[in-house]
């Protein structure tokens, strides 16, 4: 492997090299996770589809897989989240990382137990706020992620919240739109700490995704994606699909009689009582981050992913992607895929220093 790049990122997680491995739902498992640490990046396990039990067995599995710091995503306004942070204490987990950042309390406890906090953050007033509460780094998704994303591309979003938060700010790692060592020198260039990628990691052998389904993801080029907000009521980037273009010429109600549906099927899978689903929702809604109909068609994700990512089902279920599918057309392990983007990295920061 080539030689370590240091960023203040890399110091502060403990690894070799300034790349993250998204938390992907039905995706990011043990497998995924252990290759991309032991690689010396950082993998992070996806939570929010598993249960606690799941959760407990996944860690477990991952620290017999790896000795490297790894990460779980989490969802901050879940009923159990207290549980599952007392889980991550117990255990020793390097990272916590969120989509929806936790209050000042949670990461005070995370932070006195020496676990860093990296949520992911869509505007820089966000990332200001998070880290006035104490995060130690933030993710900074542009549109071109995969997944729930914002309409602002990384070019834009990324150097706003390098400014909002100042040179001597809080480690700042990029998202949306990255693949290859080029990628990651564009984003140290604009003075971010390192980036993140989903898509990427996603079409790698490291990862359990059917190999019939990665297969449609390689034939796909770069206008073959749509932020749709039919999936759960808040803009979703996936691949296009004969599902997704009848979600999206279908009508309101359809599509919620259709969510609530695969609610009740996510909630029968995971064990979930509807007073802890409703509890959920109704933190959803305090945080004025969704209306009632997006609460209930959020639902409708999980069972939706689980469909196309899980069981191959790709009329049945959605294919979360970012832009970049339009320029993967291999599927290395985690280690090749790591290696090559320090090798071209390496090779670009020698070229620019002709300049």
């Amino acid at each position: 492997m080539t030689a370590p790049l240091v960023t203040r990122f890399t110091e502060l997680v403990g690894i070799d090299y300034p790349i993250v491995q998204t938390g992907m739902g039905w995706v990011s498992g043990p497998s995924l996770t252990s290759a991309t640490s032991n690689a010396g990046g950082l993998g992070i396990l996806a939570s929010a589809t598993m249960t606690y039990s799941e959760l407990e067995a996944a860690i477990a599995k991952t620290k017999s897989l790896t000795t490297k710091p790894f990460g779980v995503n989490l969802r901050a306004d879940a009923t159990d989240a207290p549980e599952r942070i007392d889980l991550l204490i117990r255990e020793k987990v390097k990272v916590a990382s969120f989509a929806l950042a936790p209050k000042p309390d949670l990461i005070a406890k995370l932070k006195d137990h020496g676990i860093v906090v990296i949520p992911s953050i869509g505007a820089a007033k966000h990332a200001v706020k998070v880290a006035s509460w104490g995060a130690d780094a933030v993710i900074v998704q542009g549109g071109e992620g995969g997944g729930h994303t914002g309409p602002v591309a990384t070019t834009l979003l990324l150097p706003s919240v390098l400014d909002a938060l100042g040179p001597d700010g809080i480690p700042v790692v990029a998202a949306g739109g990255f693949f290859d060592g080029r990628g990651l020198v564009a984003a140290l260039s604009y003075g971010a700490e390192g980036v993140a990628m989903g898509t990427r990691f996603l079409l790698t052998s490291d990862s359990a995704v059917p190999d019939a389904v990665k297969a449609q993801y390689l034939e796909r080029g770069l206008g073959d994606t749509v932020v749709s907000t039919k999936v759960d009521g808040m803009p979703h980037r996936v691949l296009r699909t004969e599902l997704v273009e009848k979600l999206e010429s279908g009508n309101s109600a359809t599509a919620l009689a259709a969510a609530a549906k695969n609610a009740n099927k996510f909630k029968r899978m995971t064990g979930m009582k509807w007073s802890t689903m409703l509890k959920d929702g109704r933190t959803m809604r305090k945080s004025g981050e969704r209306t009632w109909q997006q609460v209930i068609m959020a639902g409708n994700t999980p069972m939706l992913l689980r469909a196309g990512l899980v069981e191959g089902n790709t009329e049945a279920g959605v294919l979360a992607s970012g832009q970049v599918v339009g320029m993967i057309n291999d599927l290395p392990s985690c280690a090749e895929l790591i290696e090559q983007i320090m090798t071209q990295a390496r090779e670009r920061l020698d070229q620019l220093s002709k300049f």
